[in-house]
């Protein structure tokens, strides 16, 4: 048996050349052998490979054929470590007798599951690889680029791993990022197994239906409570990826890329929490914030297609407004893909510092000394955020609709602060506290729909603009009368 641990990431084929130039190009770095590798991935038909999280190849070369059978690991950030067993054959069948009979669950009928097998797809690719050592270590690059077979249908493989074959697992991601700072890569949470069992129909990425309140440890522990605030964020950025690519319904996409803006924005305010936010990671924040500028109207124009008889009433054009706005969000959509996302390099590089930052605080190189204890942290920033709310629309001041939008984005982020650590405190106080604020995100939202139909109607025959006017007029007041009072309760963690 052989731990295998593995980071790999994705790359666009158009970088294939510069990236064998930069691996040959390393110090301490020794080229493989090239190699064709054909892989067949087995499975009963109920799956019952899969149910267990195991992994049934056979591989052929020119020269071997192995069966492998992976099982259930572990994650942290994109580092994988799964157990794998690897058995030389002769035929192109595995036999499931060849494994030990110690990875098994005690259930399993191991001759009614080699009965049952059969190929569910293939991957098929071409191999360079490199051994290079780093920081005492050595670890092999593997670059593939090949398809992905299944039902008649095919999906590209380009992907680099990086295995540890000895020494450390962070000199895994101290190489993946010097190749990053090069190459435009993102992490590859789907390993081949998972997009093949995809491409044949027989899984779908986990549904992400919106960030919530988060699971913190036990135990109260900042080290820990930093772990998995990074583990999260990281993991749902991952799926929200995974859905982008899967979904084609317009309004869903639309939605997940909101969700993706406020992990990326939950990620960047906990670091910067917990001090770890340098000048480098911020950058990079920075540069994918700005990318995605795009989601500030999207999420105004989606909200009237979600609230066409709210925000739109019985108007007799409702129904030519809602095509016109159909049209933009298609618009904003279509020429915001996430490969174009992922042509910009920082995109990459700002997660795998994610990956770095949780993997030292994972074996204990974050020291918290000076820290309060989890409730105590929690209260401060809290009050942080909810004190800089105060100081932007004091209870004094008059607030119109631009101001509203200037404050939209600190704003966004204090909820999120409040989902982040939510769940240390009572139910009912701290939805009765955040309940206004929330409204008077959703009231932002809403005038930024206003100004948007305002523009997008200006070529039409639509008589709009003095209707939008007294809309907007009328959710001020609201808004207005919302804020103050929302000002003067007594917030939960106190």
């Amino acid at each position: 048996m052989d731990a295998e641990i593995e980071l790999k990431l994705f790359m666009q084929s158009q970088y294939h050349d510069l990236l064998v130039k930069l691996l040959n190009g390393m110090s301490e770095s020794t080229p493989q052998n090239t190699r064709e590798l054909s892989n067949k991935y087995f499975d009963t038909a109920a799956l019952q490979l899969r149910r267990w999280k195991m992994g049934l190849r056979v591989r052929s070369s020119e020269n071997f054929t192995e069966q492998t059978i992976k099982t259930a690991g572990s994650v942290i950030g994109g580092i994988h470590t799964r157990p794998e067993y690897n058995v030389p054959i002769e035929q192109k069948i595995p036999s499931l007798n060849l494994f030990p009979k110690d990875i098994w669950p005690n259930e399993a009928d191991i001759d009614g599951l080699q009965q049952d097998l059969h190929c569910v797809f293939e991957t098929n690719f071409t191999r360079q690889a490199w051994h290079i050592y780093i920081e005492g270590s050595l670890v092999e690059v593997a670059f593939d680029v090949g398809e992905v077979l299944a039902n008649g249908e095919s999906e590209p493989i380009c992907e680099i791993e990086f295995e540890l074959l000895a020494g450390e697992a962070s000199a895994l991601l101290h190489l993946a990022i010097e190749v990053a700072r090069t190459i435009p890569v993102r992490l590859g949470k789907a390993s081949k197994a998972q997009r093949g069992y995809q491409l044949s129909g027989h899984q779908h990425s986990a549904p992400l239906e919106k960030i919530d309140y988060i699971c913190l440890p036990t135990d109260k522990s900042l080290p820990k409570t930093l772990e998995v605030l990074l583990e999260t964020g990281i993991e749902r950025w991952q799926i929200i990826e995974s859905l982008l690519i899967e979904t084609r319904d317009i309004p869903h996409q639309a939605k997940l890329w909101m969700q993706l803006r406020a992990c990326v924005r939950l990620l960047r305010l906990t670091l910067s929490q917990f001090g770890l936010l340098n000048k480098q990671v911020l950058q990079y924040f920075e540069l994918i914030e700005q990318q995605m500028q795009f989601i500030e109207p999207l999420q105004s124009l989606s909200l009237i297609l979600d609230e066409q008889k709210k925000l739109l009433g019985k108007r007799a054009d409702k129904t030519v407004i809602t095509e016109l706005v159909m049209t933009k969000v298609t618009e904003l959509v279509s020429s915001h893909k996430l490969a174009h996302l992922w042509q910009v390099p920082e995109y990459g590089q700002l997660q795998l510092s994610l990956v770095d930052l949780l993997l030292k605080t994972t074996n204990g190189s974050h020291q918290m000394v000076d820290y309060p204890e989890l409730g105590l942290f929690a209260n401060h920033l809290q009050q942080d955020s909810w004190q800089k709310i105060v100081n932007l629309m004091p209870v004094t001041a008059a607030m119109d609709s631009l101001d509203y939008q200037k404050v939209a984005q600190r704003l966004d982020e204090s909820i999120l602060v409040g989902f982040a650590y939510g769940e240390l405190y009572q139910a009912e106080d701290r939805e009765a506290f955040r309940a206004p604020w929330q409204d008077l995100a959703l009231g932002i939202q809403t005038l930024g729909s206003y100004q948007l139909l305002s523009e997008i109607t200006q070529d039409s025959d639509i008589e709009i603009a003095s209707w939008l006017e007294d809309k907007a007029q009328s959710l001020l007041f609201a808004m207005e009368h919302s804020r103050k009072s929302a000002l003067k309760n007594q917030p939960y963690w106190k």
